[in-house]
Formats: C-alpha cells, sequence, structure tokens
C-alpha cells in the first residue's frame, strides 16, 4: 500500500487541483473506502466557478460515489471488507429536532462529504463513524457496476423530490429542466407511476438528450406555449405535479400556472444566494388549494431505494452516466456540463 494518492481539492474559486496527498487512515469507529468511481455534480462545478463558503479548504471534492471496503475499524462490526457501498453523504449529526423526525437531511449540523469531510475524488477516502452511527452508508449489490453506482446520491435526491411531491399511479407529471437532475426526476417519477411525463427545456441539444428516454412529451418553451401544451394534454385542468429543476427565477414562477387545483409544485433546485427572491401569484396558491414543497438532498432511505431502482434495471443508468473520466480530466468534465453534452460525467481513477 503506498503512503499517498491521487486527488482533487478544491482551494478556493478558480482553484482545483489535481495533487498527490497522503493516504487517508482509518480509525476504530470508520471504514476506508477504495474509490473506482464519483460522479461530477452541478454543486463541483459551481464551486470551481464561483467558490463556496461552505467548503473548508482545502479539501478533497465529491459526494456522488461508490467504492469497496478496503479496511474496517476495530469497533465496526456491520460492514465487512470487500463491499460495495454508497451513501447519503450529507452526514447528520443524530442528536437535532430533524434528526429525530427522521430528516436527516435537514439536519442543522449537517456535515456534507466533500465540504466537511474528504470526499469521493480520490483514489481512496475514508467514512467517518458518524455516518456509519447515523445510517448514511448502503451496500450495493455486487452485479452494479461501478459508474452506475455512483449515480445513487443524485438519484437519491430524485427520489426525496417524487415522495414529497406524493406522486401516485396515474399521475402527469412535468419536469421543468432536462439537465442531468431533470431527466433523473422523470425518470423517478415514472418508477413512482407517473403516467404521463411532460419534460421542458429551453436547450435544443438536452432536448435531443431527453428524446433517449422516452417521456411523452417534449417541449421547447422558448418557441412554444408550455402552459397550453400542459392544459392540452390534461383536459385542460393541468398536472398533477409540477418539478421545477431549472436553477431560474422564472419557471419557479411559472409552475404555478401549470398545476392543478389541489396539485403540487416542489422547488428542486435552489436559486443562487444573491438573487433568490420570487415574485409569484399567491391567489394561485390560495384558491387552487395548491401543494408548494422544496426539496433538499436525501436520506439513507432514500438512496437505499435508488440502489434497488438501479440494481433491479429500472432506471437507464447507462444512459446517465454518459461520459468515463480519469481524476485528470476534471476540467473536461466541467467543460462538457457546461456545454450541455454531458449528463452526468463519472471520474475513475
Amino acid at each position: 500500500m503506498t503512503a499517498a494518492m491521487k486527488a482533487i481539492r478544491y482551494y478556493s474559486p478558480g482553484d482545483i487541483r489535481v495533487e498527490t496527498i497522503d493516504f487517508p487512515q482509518c480509525a476504530d469507529d470508520e471504514i476506508r473506502v477504495k474509490i473506482d468511481a464519483c460522479a461530477v455534480c452541478g454543486t463541483d462545478m459551481k464551486a470551481y466557478r464561483h467558490g463556496n463558503r461552505r467548503i473548508k479548504a482545502p479539501m478533497v471534492m465529491g459526494h456522488e460515489f461508490t467504492g469497496i471496503i478496503d479496511m474496517v475499524g476495530a469497533n465496526v462490526d456491520s460492514f465487512s471488507m470487500g463491499e460495495r457501498i454508497v451513501m447519503a453523504t450529507s452526514i447528520s449529526c443524530g442528536e437535532c429536532y430533524y434528526c429525530k423526525k427522521g430528516r436527516r437531511n435537514l439536519c442543522v449540523d449537517i456535515a456534507p462529504m466533500g465540504f466537511s469531510y474528504p470526499g469521493g475524488m480520490a483514489e481512496y477516502t475514508t467514512i467517518p463513524g458518524r455516518a456509519l452511527q447515523n445510517g448514511h452508508v448502503v451496500k450495493v449489490p455486487e452485479n452494479v457496476k461501478a459508474e452506475h453506482a455512483a449515480l445513487s446520491e443524485p438519484l437519491s435526491c430524485a427520489v426525496n423530490s417524487a415522495g414529497n411531491c406524493n406522486i401516485q399511479g396515474g399521475d402527469t407529471v412535468v419536469v421543468v429542466g432536462a439537465g442531468p437532475m431533470g431527466i433523473m426526476n422523470a425518470c423517478v417519477a415514472r418508477q413512482f407511476g407517473a403516467a404521463k411525463i411532460i419534460l421542458s427545456e429551453i436547450n435544443p441539444e438536452r432536448l435531443v438528450q431527453a428524446e433517449e428516454f422516452g417521456f411523452d412529451v417534449l417541449v421547447n418553451p422558448a418557441g412554444e406555449d408550455l402552459t397550453q401544451i400542459v392544459k392540452d394534454n390534461t383536459d385542460g385542468i393541468g398536472a398533477d405535479v409540477v418539478i421545477v429543476a431549472a436553477p431560474a427565477a422564472a419557471p419557479q414562477a411559472q409552475a404555478l400556472e401549470l398545476v392543478r387545483k389541489r396539485g403540487t409544485v416542489c422547488l428542486f433546485a435552489s436559486l443562487p444566494a444573491e438573487d433568490c427572491m420570487l415574485e409569484i401569484n399567491s391567489r394561485i396558491i390560495h384558491y387552487g388549494e395548491i401543494r408548494l414543497v422544496g426539496t433538499s438532498d436525501s436520506t439513507g432511505e432514500h438512496v437505499a431505494r435508488a440502489v434497488e431502482m438501479i440494481a433491479g434495471g429500472l432506471l437507464p443508468a447507462d444512459k446517465l452516466a454518459t461520459h468515463i473520466l480519469g481524476l485528470d480530466e476534471i476540467f473536461e468534465a466541467f467543460e462538457l456540463m457546461e456545454s450541455g453534452k454531458a449528463l452526468r460525467v463519472v471520474l475513475k481513477p
């Protein structure tokens, strides 16, 4: 075993380095994992371009990872050498009000991998004891490819979204935004029983990518009337659920025009902190008894559901993981993501 390894570390906005760092140790309450796939999230790209105050720099990046356990701490008895794991990587405290209510994704003292703890854009990482104790680590069946297992964390966020929206069999679901998380939300909604998926996207290249997934209606609102198309596909009443996976104010406000009375609008994508205010018609919410919900992150239970879907072949993981690159190609990964040519780029050490 070498004393050093390759890793991608965040230092500051515009300063991400591929470098050699010390090999991680493993305490008695921890496990160490040999990483064999780590997907690149839009959050990683935003940190590179604009910074992120939550990251304790210098920090190994990456929170959408999978790997094989190569060391088990003396006090750990629930995991074994050679097992593949994934994580709900925003690690909870286990003690606050939200943790005790089972909503660990809303923990007041949350500590994410890649932000507070070294992440998965490296050859190895250590999983903190806090993550093991609070149910953040999920085992993956042996038949699942590494690049597919790495999708479990982002897919788990879509599982959380579908649950918050209470998607039922036969529902019509509109997803606004056909980036990777929009596509994942649409795929998961279908697994929750949605009978019709309407996907909206202003980037023509994204719409071409979306054609491979077999959604029912694809709309480019830059040249088409999205509201009218939704009404035409729902006998004029609107969608049962609208999930906004586009990080822009206009589609979030417009979502209220797309949903039926007593339907649900989910704000999945976050707006930038410096421009996060919405101007909405509160009368639509009031008179239509609309449910307006948010969705943030996921729990271990959501990750386990995502793993079941992937392992069961219920999600087109091969179409979601569009590019596989090495750690040295992180900047190429960012370029692919910004161009819209990639859905999920997966790095393999």
